[in-house]
Formats: structure tokens, sequence, C-alpha cells
């Protein structure tokens, strides 16, 4: 007669791991990361690998410090450095992109206990604090294709200005953060997730169809507002983020609507042109109360 192994919940298993995802989510990003190199040039790749090889050794000398297991191999510190370079200019200084980092990986991520503690997003804590510290730099953006001129030209975004056609903003012939501009890489690297089941469709579509509706009623080009600045970046790859987003299905929508709202309050009625990241980091913070409230109760359990 074979035993039974008694062990606590959950007991559905499965063969992914964060490694696994990690690597799909990565995957999801090079649509991103060649736009990037193609518009931006050379300093593009620069913050990329700096970005993707400081938060690496940001994460492994913390381990080493605090004598914990070097988690590096897991990937989750590459992704971060990827969407925190996408969420800054081509031409951000160097050195700020290493500020960057350090918040993300050790204040955001490390001192809250490392990969599935974090309260919010690292990436978006990241460019948060340099949008905060270094308003100028990380307001200051290069026309697409600049690195083909003699003279680089400065140029404000498509939501500061409200000039940009359809085909510039789907193609990334605009000025913006390096893997904000180029939609229709955003949206292959989107649809890839969701077919490898990485993310489901709750929070993007909660979070795009709510911007749209709100956009619609505010009497502003609904497409334009979702094509412009970060909300396809943020709706799908870090509103969409495990840790730090509800586990619930309605929880996700509730979510997603949430972050739609915020930013198109943020965009229209404030005096930033932009509010992905807000809207989700303040969705992050409550993302512990809309798991209380939408989790489903065990059959049998008593209300106490």
């Amino acid at each position: 007669m074979s035993k039974l192994t008694v062990s606590p919940s959950p007991h559905i298993k499965s063969e992914m791991t964060t490694a696994n995802v990690m690597t799909h989510v990565i995957i999801g990003l090079f649509p991103m990361i060649i736009a990037g190199v193609l518009i931006f040039g050379g300093s593009a790749l620069m913050l990329m690998g700096l970005s993707v090889a400081m938060c690496l050794l940001w994460e492994k000398l913390f381990c080493v410090i605090t004598k914990k297991k070097d988690t590096t191999d897991d990937l989750s510190a590459v992704v971060t450095g990827i969407l925190l370079s996408f969420n800054v200019p081509a031409t951000l200084p160097l050195w700020m992109m290493v500020i960057g980092t350090f918040v993300a990986i050790v204040i955001t991520k490390m001192l809250f206990g490392g990969l599935g503690q974090n309260f919010a997003n690292p990436a978006i804590v990241g460019r948060i604090v340099l949008t905060l510290s270094f308003a100028e730099a990380m307001t200051t953006f290069v026309e697409p294709f600049y690195y083909r001129s003699t003279d680089v030209v400065t140029q404000a975004t498509p939501l500061a200005t409200g000039k940009a056609s359809y085909k510039d903003l789907l193609f990334g012939n605009i000025s913006g953060c390096l893997g904000e501009v180029c939609a229709l890489a955003i949206l292959i690297g989107g649809v890839y997730l969701l077919c490898m089941r990485i993310i489901t469709w709750h929070i993007p579509l909660a979070y795009i169809g709510t911007v749209g509706i709100f956009s619609l009623l505010a009497g502003k080009d609904p497409v334009y507002q979702i094509l412009s600045g970060g909300l396809l970046l943020g709706a799908f790859f870090m509103a969409t983020d495990y840790v730090t987003s509800p586990t619930t299905k309605i929880g996700k929508l509730i979510f997603g609507v949430g972050c739609g709202i915020i930013t198109c309050v943020i965009r229209f009625y404030a005096s930033s042109a932009e509010g992905v990241s807000y809207a989700i980091l303040l969705m992050n913070i409550i993302t512990p109360y809309i798991d209380m409230a939408t989790r489903k109760k065990p059959l049998g359990a008593k209300e106490g």
C-alpha cells in the first residue's frame, strides 16, 4: 500500500520556473529592444546594457553582503534592468542610470526581501525617483534617428504636444522614452506573452479599455491616448507583474480599471502629461486590499 504525502496547499504544481517566466518576458521585450536601437542608435543599446549589468551587480552584491543565496539566476534582475532602461530618454547620463538601478534593485526589491516580497514594481519606482530627482534630464527627449544627423534636436513627446499621426505613433517616429515610442513593437511583445500564457488579458484589456472610454468621455482622442506615452508598455509589461498585481480575475480587472482612471486623471487634469508610472505604483500599494476583497471563500469555511 502506497503512502500518501501530506503537505500544505497549493497542491497544483507546474514545471514553469521563475527563470522560465522571465525568459519569456525577455523574449517579449526583444521587439522593443530592436526598435529602440533602430530609432535611437547606440546610446539606447548602451543604456540597456548598463541598466541590466548594474541590476545584476547590485543584486549579487546585496546577496554577498547579506550572506544570502545568489538570486540573479532567476533573471528577474535582467527584466527589471530592461524595463527601467525602457522608461528613460535615450540620452540620459549613464551615472543617473546607475542610481536608478540601485533604487530599483536594492531599495525597492532586495531590502523588502527580494523577488516576491517587493511592494511595487522595481522599474516603476526607479523611474519615478529618477523623474523626481533629475526632472530636466528625464524630460529631455531627442528626435527619432537623431544619430544620423550632426545636430542633436530635442522634442517634446506626443502627449505634451498632441501632434503626431497614428502611423508615427505605431512605428515609433516620435520622441520619448526609448522603450515606449514604438507601439507596434509593444503590441507584438504583449501578444507573445498572452499567447504563451505568461500574462492574462484581464489587466491589459481593463487598463487600455478604461483609458479609451475615459478619453472619449473627456473629449480626447482615445486611439491617440492609447498609442501615446507609456500606456501600452505599462499595461502589458509592468502592471501585469505577478508580485505586485492581484491574483484573482476580478481583482485584476479592478486593478486595470483603477490604473486607467488614475492615468487619465493625471494626463487630463494634472500638470504632468504622463501618468502611467504613478497610476501603477498607487494600484500596487492597494493590491493586497484588492486581493482580500476579491478572494474566494473556501467551501465550508465560516465567516470570522
